[in-house]
């Protein structure tokens, strides 16, 4: 379940950074943000 979440959470804040960037590298922070909250919620 916890799983479920948490790639859930992911997909949602990859189509946020995707759609919400202007730059490439404003998308690389945008998606490690993301995979730092995945992490977090995971432990």
């Amino acid at each position: 379940m916890q799983k479920a979440i948490a790639l859930s959470f992911a997909l949602l804040m990859t189509a946020g950074a995707l759609a919400g960037c202007n730059t490439i590298d404003g998308a690389g922070q945008d998606v490690e943000r993301g995979g730092e909250a995945v992490q977090d919620a995971a432990n």
